[in-house]
């Protein structure tokens, strides 16, 4: 029983030794700085990482991957946090921490409460409230107005949204057959969805506007009967595109150095630019934690924390990334595959395309794939807002996954 417990083949074990290992990094590189508190709140994390994922064991009879999955980004997230800075490092531990927090209390809300799928108008009205609060008292931040300050708190009503929108697009479909009778009961998804793209158009937030027509698209692919609309929509998507393009000046602006950055490099090309040196810089097994120049990156700890954990860890974990992201997609896709019930399959669904469709955009974008959107990667990137509201996300998930026969996949438990 002892050995089961410290068998380091047990997927929770294995990540207490990489985030000790961690922090043994982060203490060779900022000795002078890493006092008895830095010391205490990784200890703190790492427990409390250890302790969420053996209780979640414990409570859920569903996908025992997800989690862990999600504290690895965070893990490899918050060393290069605090290699950039150390007090963003200490205060994303504490959005870490109340992220998993709210992970169990979504998790308790959604599997004890029943009729989820009958608040169609519920999640469409307080959706619409949230965005009219933001447009009467948000503040603008790189050319968007997505940002409500409460005193020293501050956060972004959209990533509630988007799980609001999720529910919406479920409780709809769930209930399709009803809407069909309605008049014009096809159009009534379409056209919420379409409000709320209109808000976000008026908040010039063009990078969630992807994040919604992705989910909204996708799903409606699915589970659609009128295949017309689906081409009605990627068409209006498509205008929508070029509408933005010649409507806002920081859409033409990132379009510009997406196509040419090194036209620009002395200004507006400048933080793309930095990004690649990072990242070619870096190579496949990278220069080191405290070696590279991740601050020569704008907005670093943010939008651009890939290119400096490809710098400083190299291309082999940035692969490991993109790898553990696609396992999270791909668990998503499962669970919702081997769900019996259709509303949370179809949440399953629009919850996995969020995770995937969000960090495809800004990894896409730090690579020069695509233009830049401006937007933070799930579980990695420094952020509230995003950490919260991913940490929901993935307490929804995992209501999801219950009931679900993983046979063989399921590993062992070593209690």
């Amino acid at each position: 029983m002892f050995k089961k417990r410290i068998n380091y083949k047990v997927p929770r074990n294995l990540l207490v030794l990489f985030e000790l290992l961690a922090l043994f990094l982060i203490f060779i590189y900022d000795k002078d700085n890493f006092d008895k508190y830095t010391f205490g709140s990784g200890i703190a994390l790492i427990f409390m990482i250890y302790i969420s994922s053996f209780i979640l064991l414990r409570i859920s009879t569903g996908d025992n991957y997800i989690f862990l999955i999600a504290t690895m980004l965070i893990s490899i997230g918050i060393i290069m946090i605090y290699r950039i800075d150390p007090a963003l490092g200490m205060k994303q531990v504490i959005w870490i921490g109340m992220g998993i927090f709210l992970f169990f209390i979504s998790y308790f809300i959604v599997k004890k409460i029943k009729g989820w799928k009958d608040w169609t108008l519920l999640y469409g009205g307080v959706s619409i409230a949230l965005f009219v609060i933001t447009l009467l008292f948000g503040t603008r931040t790189k050319g968007s107005l997505n940002w409500i300050n409460i005193g020293r708190f501050r956060f972004q009503p959209t990533e509630i949204i988007k799980i609001l929108l999720i529910f919406l697009i479920a409780s709809y479909y769930t209930n399709y057959e009803k809407y069909k009778e309605k008049r014009f009961g096809s159009y009534y998804l379409i056209g919420i969805v379409y409000l709320f793209i209109g808000f976000l158009f008026v908040q010039k937030d063009l990078g969630t506007v992807l994040i919604f027509y992705s989910i909204f698209l996708a799903l409606q692919f699915i589970y659609e009967e009128d295949r017309k609309l689906i081409l009605y929509n990627v068409l209006f998507f498509l205008v929508s595109g070029v509408a933005g393009y010649f409507m806002f000046s920081h859409v033409r602006v990132r379009f510009e150095t997406w196509i040419n950055p090194w036209k620009y490099i002395d200004n507006k090309g400048y933080q793309i630019t930095q990004s690649l040196f990072a990242i070619a810089t870096g190579g496949f097994f990278g220069t080191g934690i405290g070696l590279g120049h991740p601050d020569f990156i704008p907005e670093v700890h943010t939008d651009f924390i890939f290119s400096a954990i490809c710098e400083e860890m190299g291309i082999f974990t940035g692969i490991g990334v993109i790898m553990l992201f696609l396992i999270l997609v791909y668990r998503g896709f499962k669970i919702a595959i081997n769900q019996d019930d259709k509303f949370f399959k179809i949440v399953a669904l629009g919850i996995s395309i969020l995770f995937g469709i969000q960090s495809f955009i800004i990894l896409g974008g730090v690579l020069k794939m695509i233009p830049l959107t401006g937007i933070t990667i799930p579980f990695v990137s420094y952020g509230g807002s995003s950490m919260l509201s991913s940490f929901i996300a993935l307490g929804i998930l995992q209501v999801a996954s219950e009931d679900l026969d993983l046979g063989e996949e399921k590993y062992e438990q070593g209690t």
